[in-house]
């Protein structure tokens, strides 16, 4: 299919306002779908819980639930590993006018994904038991857990080719169109959940079919899109030719969210197992209330995550184009907006959180457990979003080792010692108390070596600046 000179000037354009257009109506403009696309993606992860909170009358499925969440997120983050490389190196590829880089970078990462998917599909059906029994799962919880994530491997492929795909689509300059992928998605299995639970009856399983035929319809929205030759950016002959610097380069990027996720599923496995030690006559409970916890912050995360996804392609492109007070002014909006987010999702997780806790479960028990739970917990997350704005600010500029050290620094390098220090002191209050020191500590580390980079940023355009002024100096 032979574009249009109109067409080709689109693409061109939807490039270049990423170096020319007003930073706040550029950052608003490519923010907004990615905050809609993926809270909606949040809220029928949550309508998942409540639905088979209510409709299974056993306090033990939420339990179970919160056993696969820590599974999940290894999953997601072999995803992440090479679909948030893939679309950072886009970004800044892009910047340098190098679309022919961006379609390698496209086909190799395609074909990633479907390696890596058939290789964890088969490795967690194999060891299923034992992989749930390391991240907490009891007797009681087992069950419900190990039908769940049965069901649902398969579908876990194509929400990996969905998600990591969409951001790509987003960087090369589609953000409504990244939206409306996560929309029909969450409004498909929102739609199917409660008729496979409520009418069919097919308990836990129903939740995890929704799920996969919700995936394989967004991801055959998603993959359409690179198949289009009108599109920015698509496949063409030779792309899918494997490129090993290319790869490596991919790789190196989606270290960062890759480690953040397989951070926080070790920590979740220690948390879970910290808990039935520490959680009383019916450490269940307590298990419980993690979902509680994980379901409310993901609204405020994902959020935040979809302002850091509109961020990453302006502040990707800017820097490969030397760009640098855009690039500033870019973090600056895009931290406050964060800190706005989760400064509001302290204030109602602090506050009122027993309206939350009876949106998941109906036991009293589990209620009260959960209710602690938040206060405890949520106290200093009204600064996570600078932290999490500044991990991924360092991703958009390629300095994976910086945003992997970050990103580690909450989950692994303060919150696993703090796990083993408190409890024994404070019992179960202990465990929730680590979560706002070591989110008070990490939000100061992210601070210091932002400040160190910013002033490095600004040395090094100074230095160009003197260099290019004395270069025309000499030729004149």
């Amino acid at each position: 299919m032979t574009m249009t000179k109109a067409e080709t000037h689109q693409q061109a354009d939807r490039l270049r306002e990423l170096g020319t257009a007003p930073v706040g109506k550029l950052l608003f403009k490519y923010s907004l779908p990615a905050v809609v696309g993926t809270v909606v993606s949040a809220v029928y992860n949550i309508i998942d819980s409540i639905v088979i909170g209510h409709a299974i009358d056993d306090p033990n499925v939420v339990a179970g639930m919160a056993i696969t969440f820590p599974v999940m997120n290894i999953v997601t983050a072999i995803g992440m590993l090479v679909g948030a490389g893939a679309a950072t190196r886009v970004s800044i590829v892009m910047g340098q006018n190098d679309r022919r880089v961006a379609e390698i970078i496209l086909g190799n990462c395609v074909q990633l994904t479907v390696i890596f998917g058939i290789m964890y599909v088969l490795g967690l059906s194999i060891f299923i038991d034992p992989i749930l029994r390391a991240f907490g799962a009891s007797d009681k919880s087992l069950p419900y857990a190990r039908e769940f994530m049965l069901w649902v491997l398969p579908g876990m492929v194509l929400m990996n080719m969905t998600f990591s795909y969409n951001n790509v689509m987003r960087a090369s300059g589609y953000p409504a169109k990244a939206m409306y992928t996560n929309m029909i998605g969450a409004l498909l299995n929102a739609c199917l959940a409660p008729l496979f639970l409520f009418v069919f009856k097919w308990g836990i399983r129903g939740a995890a079919i929704a799920t996969d035929i919700s995936m394989l319809v967004t991801a055959t929205w998603v993959m359409s899109h690179f198949f289009n030759r009108r599109n920015t950016l698509h496949f063409t002959r030779g792309t899918f030719r494997f490129n090993w610097p290319v790869i490596r380069g991919v790789l190196y990027i989606g270290m960062a969210p890759f480690l953040i996720n397989v951070a926080g599923s070790g920590v979740n496995a220690i948390i879970n197992n910290t808990l039935m030690h520490y959680g009383g006559e019916n450490p269940d409970n307590a298990v419980a209330a993690v979902v509680v916890f994980n379901r409310y912050v993901t609204i405020f995360v994902f959020v935040i995550i979809g302002i850091c996804q509109g961020m990453q392609p302006i502040v990707g492109y800017n820097y490969g184009s030397g760009r640098y007070n855009r690039l500033f002014r870019t973090f600056r909006i895009a931290a406050g907006a964060a800190v706005l987010v989760s400064t509001i999702g302290t204030l109602g997780g602090v506050f009122d959180p027993r309206p939350i806790a009876a949106m998941f479960m109906q036991d009293e028990q589990q209620i009260q457990s959960a209710v602690n739970c938040l206060r405890i917990t949520l106290v200093s997350f009204w600064i996570v979003g600078f932290q999490i704005v500044t991990t991924q600010f360092f991703q958009a500029l390629g300095m994976a080792g910086k945003a992997v050290f970050l990103s580690l620094t909450r989950q692994i390098i303060f919150m696993i010692p703090l796990l083993f220090i408190l409890p024994p002191i404070m019992g179960l209050d202990g465990v929730w108390t680590a979560f706002p020191i070591s989110d008070i500590v990490a939000t100061v580390v992210a601070a210091c070596l932002l400040w160190v980079q910013i002033r490095n940023i600004r040395r090094h355009a100074l230095e160009h600046e003197h260099q290019t002024e004395a270069q025309i100096e000499h030729d004149i």
